[in-house]
């Protein structure tokens, strides 16, 4: 996978000083960069609660795992080009400090794009991203205390501040609790990575932020391939229909997709290649429209 696709999947906005040019040309008129049209589907709906919940507990799980590495651990290499666990971890609070560095700024007038459209945008910035990441890897030896402070700090904005507030981000104007259900995306696909590369880690995924970032990307390909001849089946959380043909509307579906929540993910953010998915009997496709690798990753 290259380094550019994977730190660029890794999603987190880009850190304090970015110009709010940067974040509306990235955001307002996604549908005219990206080429695809607005989902007219009703898009689906989070609990705002269970979601903050999920952000909290995925991100401890985290922390407590961080807390027991060793030197030599935070040296090993990740699947993100370069990077090593040390920076891959100073990423993931990266990734949750957005949330601050988001309410630092002013409210944007309006709500401009859907939180199913957010994969779309991440992949700008991803140079920036990367050297901020390793900037902050080095600012922060202490990473268990780093995370504690982000931790700290992230509860006391979440009492202080409604879920409508508006935040202006990489991909447009979102309310607080839409962004912190791409938070969930976030911390389950680098919880992923850290996995990935310290053997025998094991660090546990919250339920509720499996189910939240596995939903997210399943409704980011129907917004990607509207339609209804096939239908994508992530159990048990999310099953979407997409791709233009004839629609299908009751019995067997004809083009049907089905695999567990963290393959979709991985294929969702090019950490997994269709093919491989498919050779190795991690995704099931039946039908002449079930085939989705030119479709795959939706964050690139």
């Amino acid at each position: 996978m290259p380094a550019a696709r994977a730190v660029a999947a890794g999603c987190a906005p880009a850190p304090a000083g970015t110009s709010p040019v940067f974040a509306r040309r990235a955001g307002a008129g996604l549908h005219r960069l990206t080429g695809m049209p607005p989902a007219k589907k009703r898009a689906r709906s989070y609990d705002p609660a269970r979601t903050r919940a999920a952000v909290l507990a995925q991100f401890t799980h985290v922390s407590e795992a961080v807390r027991g590495l060793t030197p030599g651990q935070l040296a090993l290499p990740t699947r993100l080009g370069d990077w090593t666990v040390r920076e891959l971890v100073a990423h993931i609070g990266m990734a949750v400090t957005a949330v601050h560095r988001a309410l630092d700024r002013p409210a944007p007038p309006r709500q401009d794009v859907t939180v199913a459209e957010w994969p779309f945008a991440t992949s700008a910035g991803s140079a920036a991203i990367a050297e901020f990441t390793r900037k902050l890897a080095i600012e922060h030896p202490d990473l268990d205390a780093y995370l504690t402070d982000v931790d700290r700090g992230l509860r006391a904005l979440l009492d202080e501040h409604p879920g409508s507030r508006l935040l202006e981000t990489t991909a447009g104007a979102l309310p607080l609790d839409d962004y912190l259900v791409t938070r969930t995306v976030e911390l389950v696909v680098h919880t992923d990575d850290l996995n990935a590369a310290v053997d025998g880690l094991d660090v546990p995924y919250d339920r509720q932020a499996l189910a939240a970032a596995t939903r997210l990307l399943a409704d980011a390909l129907a917004v990607k391939a509207p339609g209804g001849s096939t239908e994508v089946r992530v159990p048990p959380y999310a099953v979407v229909q997409c791709v233009e043909g004839p629609r299908h509307t009751r019995g067997t579906p004809p083009n049907v997709v089905e695999t567990d929540p963290l393959t979709w993910i991985r294929l969702a953010t090019g950490r997994l290649a269709w093919p491989d998915a498919l050779e190795e009997a991690k995704v099931s496709a039946s039908g002449e429209r079930a085939d989705l690798g030119n479709l795959l990753p939706l964050m690139s």
